[in-house]
């Protein structure tokens, strides 16, 4: 059987493959019904206004991504599309004006835009977990493909004896 050592190796790695695999397969999907879980405990739907699945229950990535585009617009125009660095230069300045009025009235936007930007950015971070329990799924389905094909080879293998040349290689 010296001749053979190697196809103990490869069912080696074959199964070491297929154990990944399904571990990847059970994590990743794991994670997205968490995801999911969570996001749908939060009883968010996506506004009406929505360029796409507008009313549709947030439960999953294409509707958190829909939900924050939607935050991101509505506070564009809460604020004139001004942003959270632009507000604070227009308060400190309505401040130094003496309007404090005006100063108020700028924060009170700047404190939109905060939280348009906090609710955005706890969507995107479900939308990149999504991406990533997909991305660990496919490689879990890949791994348990590699390790099928390697665990057959392994119970195929050909004697390395086989592969030996019968005279030397020549040289030019």
């Amino acid at each position: 059987m010296a001749g053979t050592s190697g196809s103990a190796a490869v069912r080696i790695a074959g199964i070491i493959s297929l154990i990944a695999g399904i571990v990847f397969v059970v994590a990743g999907a794991a994670t997205w019904v968490l995801v999911s879980s969570e996001l749908s405990a939060q009883r968010i739907t996506v506004s009406d206004d929505a360029p796409f699945l507008a009313g549709d229950h947030v439960d999953g990535p294409f509707s958190a991504y829909a939900e924050a585009e939607v935050i991101d617009m509505h506070a564009s125009d809460a604020t004139e599309g001004r942003t959270y660095a632009e507000l604070g230069g227009l308060v400190r300045e309505a401040q130094a004006a003496g309007d404090e009025e005006l100063a108020a009235e700028l924060q009170a936007q700047r404190t939109t835009v905060m939280n348009a930007s906090f609710l955005r950015a706890s969507l995107f971070t479900s939308v990149v977990a999504y991406g990533v329990s997909a991305l660990v799924i496919g490689l879990g389905v890949l791994l348990i493909l590699q390790g099928i094909a390697f665990t057959r080879l392994a119970g195929r293998a050909v004697p390395v004896e086989a592969y030996r040349p019968t005279e030397p290689p020549r040289t030019p």
